[in-house]
């Protein structure tokens, strides 16, 4: 039986489930572009927008710095306009977070649009349904697995996320340190045992996401 959640993790939690849902938001119309698109430079865009999986966590931390920080355009206009510090705030953890589990979510979710019979979705149109509804009641029904999949594996991304965290973010106890950051900080003063309690809650989210995406996930078909 696992120990009581620490306040890390539910930090992560919480940072994770916030980034996931910006993910969702974004990548369902992305993916959708990406896969039925037909414009110059789509699979540029493709690229661009899949590079965090192969950048170096401190790489794409230091872009978002570029981009967000206090001393940047957009980033003292955030400031001035909103009132809004993403730097070494929470919410630079979602922001890093989303950024850096994004292409695990895309990419499951353009494989799974993709692979929607366009037949189906005509068969629709010529019965009068709106372009929404066909997306809704045959699109995503038909996607539902990729789509489900691809935003698990996000979360769990999201959940772990340390390099780009601790460059956006920081390490602050009670405010940014998320549960991969306290188990690099307890390792670092030899506090075992929270660094093995916070490991084995990551670690049993992983394999329990992990076998959600390879076996939970129930088929579902477009209804009659």
């Amino acid at each position: 039986m696992l120990p009581s959640i620490p306040s890390p993790l539910l930090l992560s939690l919480k940072v994770a489930s916030i980034a996931t849902l910006f993910i969702v938001v974004v990548g369902v119309p992305l993916a959708l572009i990406l896969a039925r698109g037909r414009f110059p430079g789509r699979e540029l865009l493709g690229g661009l927008v899949t590079l965090p999986l192969v950048l170096p966590p401190t790489v794409l931390g230091y872009y978002l710095l570029q981009l967000l920080g206090r001393e940047t355009w957009f980033g003292s206009w955030l400031e001035r306009t909103w009132g809004f510090t993403i730097v070494f705030h929470w919410s630079g953890a979602v922001v890093a977070a989303a950024v850096a589990a994004f292409p695990l979510f895309l990419l499951p979710a353009r494989g799974a649009l993709e692979g929607v019979d366009p037949a189906l979705e005509n068969a629709a149109r010529l019965l009068g349904r709106g372009e929404l509804s066909v997306f809704f009641s045959i699109t995503i029904p038909l996607a539902w697995r990729g789509l489900a999949a691809g935003a698990m594996l996000a979360f769990a991304r999201a959940l772990g996320d340390f390099g780009t965290t601790m460059m956006v973010a920081g390490n602050i106890p009670g405010v940014t340190q998320t549960a991969s950051l306290a188990i690099y900080y307890a390792n670092d003063v030899r506090d075992t045992r929270t660094a093995l309690i916070l490991t084995l809650w990551l670690s049993s989210i992983a394999i329990a996401v992990l076998w959600v995406v390879h076996h939970g996930l129930p088929s579902r078909g477009v209804r009659p």
